[in-house]
């Protein structure tokens, strides 16, 4: 019964912030621990999230990101990468780790960005354990809310 009050507690307390517009997801994102696991099938480790309680109490809660577009995702794709940092600094090609990007995938067309275009984006979190082919951390339905 605890328990279930204190995830009940933490679950409006992050509703509360989000419709303040004071959650950082980036923050949020950050809190991750990340453990290395081999994958069978790679012949290799890769980093496997163990995230929060509070983002799992998010999950499937719209949240708005702003960060940078990385072209990592296929052309005829309708998603993107989003980044905390710049390409010269992301996961991908800098020092960033897993919790520095996301997956946006857009509820329409994907809109065409530059390198490093600063973006703000809006959709629904989800949280990736096991799909090794996408990110830990994506927004399914975005829209773009600017540029």
């Amino acid at each position: 019964m605890k328990k279930v009050l204190m995830l009940t507690v933490l679950l409006v307390s992050c509703v509360a912030l989000l419709a303040q517009g004071k959650f950082d997801a980036w923050n949020e994102f950050a809190k991750t621990k990340f453990e290395p696991k081999y994958y069978e099938k790679l012949g290799e480790y890769l980093f496997h999230p163990n995230f929060t309680a509070e983002l799992k109490a998010l999950e499937g809660k719209e949240i708005t990101i702003q960060g940078f577009y990385v072209p990592f995702a296929p052309e005829d794709g309708n998603y993107i990468i989003l980044s905390k940092f710049p390409m010269s600094q992301c996961f991908f090609c800098g020092g960033g780790g897993p919790e520095s990007i996301t997956e946006v995938n857009f509820a329409k067309s994907t809109p065409k960005f530059q390198v490093d275009d600063l973006i703000t984006v809006k959709g629904k979190l989800r949280l990736n354990v096991n799909d090794i082919d996408h990110m830990n951390f994506i927004l399914d339905q975005a829209v773009l809310v600017s540029k």
